[in-house]
């Protein structure tokens, strides 16, 4: 069953990848650049400042026993990255913070009234990404309400986790305590393999090997630990997972195809709320045939389903199916498929985009006119 700490799980974790290093270097224009900036630095040098190590916080007399039975969890499960998944032995989740707020960031996910394609923000070393982030809610709403009253479809999404790419020792952070231990494990896994392997301006295809990596992590932590129950259950999770993507997919398909005909723009966004009102229907058909709750899709349905909501999920889930049948074909041996992913790196997007993914990306250049 498709648990609601499982879904927002997957939904939620991982979208920041804009680090310090670069917001520092980013090329950012006029007093709302500079906000941004500034809040970039200052909440991630708070981040970094209030961390300390996880034994210390296990001794602490005041931490509380179920605290103490999570974070050795925390620290079997980082040394299970490094030693069997063969993901950076490094500083990085070997420190804990209390972040004081049920989220790190709040991400901004945009796209046109009339395309699937999400708007993308660039910077220097982090390059081209789908999401902008902000470590206070109210500036993430607010700067959503900007894009709205431009005429983009948004969504603005809680992050418990996110990755500094390396470049500095990220902590386990109190926003991804609540989730449960699986879940916990799988964060961790996620953004070990982002340091790992990181393409500039493909945001799809770094989520979905992220995604990869951190599925296979799991079952093989699981497997570690003697819990076959959970595996089995993970594994049904993933099966109704895909039949909600196949259902967005197929909306997406359907919603470019629109957008890229000839129909005047009136026609076009009648025919828009008429394909998402079809879309809210076949959700909860679903949800009702699998006998599950999809508590995010639920979320987008009372808010109004948009094309913002559609990338950012597409964002995960256009390039798994081609990750996942990478790692079949290296026999599941994840050194081989790490040296796969690099090679499959270095070649053009659009090589790339046809060997892994459903379907196309706005190129750079686009990116920077929208």
């Amino acid at each position: 069953m498709l648990t609601e700490k499982a879904f927002l799980t997957r939904m939620r974790v991982g979208l920041v990848r804009v680090t310090l290093a670069a917001l520092a270097l980013a090329v950012l224009s006029g007093c709302a650049g500079t906000r941004y900036l500034l809040q970039a630095a200052d909440g991630e040098w708070h981040v970094i400042h209030e961390r300390k190590p996880i034994v210390q916080v296990i001794d602490d007399p005041r931490t509380s026993q179920p605290m103490i039975l999570e974070l050795a969890d925390v620290r079997q499960a980082r040394d299970f990255a490094s030693r069997v998944l063969k993901l950076p032995d490094n500083d990085s989740y070997r420190t804990y913070v209390d972040i004081n707020r049920p989220y790190v960031v709040w991400n901004v996910v945009a796209a046109p009234a009339l395309s699937v394609q999400p708007k993308q923000w660039c910077f220097p070393i982090a390059g081209c990404v789908a999401y902008r982030g902000y470590f206070h809610g109210q500036d993430a709403r607010d700067f959503a309400a900007g894009l709205k009253r431009r005429g983009y479809d948004v969504v603005v999404e809680g992050v418990p986790a996110y990755s500094t790419l390396g470049r500095l020792p990220d902590p386990v952070m109190s926003t991804m305590m609540r989730y449960g231990s699986d879940e916990l494990a799988s964060m961790i896994f996620h953004e070990l393999a982002h340091q790992l392997l990181y393409v500039q301006n493909d945001s799809r295809f770094d989520e979905a090997f992220a995604v990869t990596v951190e599925n296979a992590g799991l079952k093989r932590w699981l497997e570690y630990r003697g819990q076959p129950a959970r595996i089995e259950a993970l594994e049904q999770e993933r099966a109704e997972d895909r039949q909600f993507d196949a259902l967005l997919r197929h909306t997406r398909d359907r919603l470019a195809a629109l957008y890229a005909s000839a129909a005047a723009r009136p026609e076009k966004l009648r025919r828009k709320q008429r394909i998402f009102a079809g879309l809210a229907a076949d959700i909860h058909a679903l949800e009702r045939r699998l006998k599950v709750r999809a508590p995010l899709y639920d979320e987008w349905i009372a808010a109004g389903l948009n094309n913002a909501e559609l990338a950012s999920v597409d964002t995960y889930t256009d390039c798994l199916p081609g990750f996942e049948r990478l790692l079949r074909q290296e026999n599941g041996d994840l050194p081989r498929f790490y040296a796969a992913a690099r090679k499959l790196a270095r070649e053009p997007k659009v090589a790339r985009d046809a060997q892994l993914c459903s379907a196309p990306q706005t190129t750079q250049s686009e990116a920077r006119r929208s």
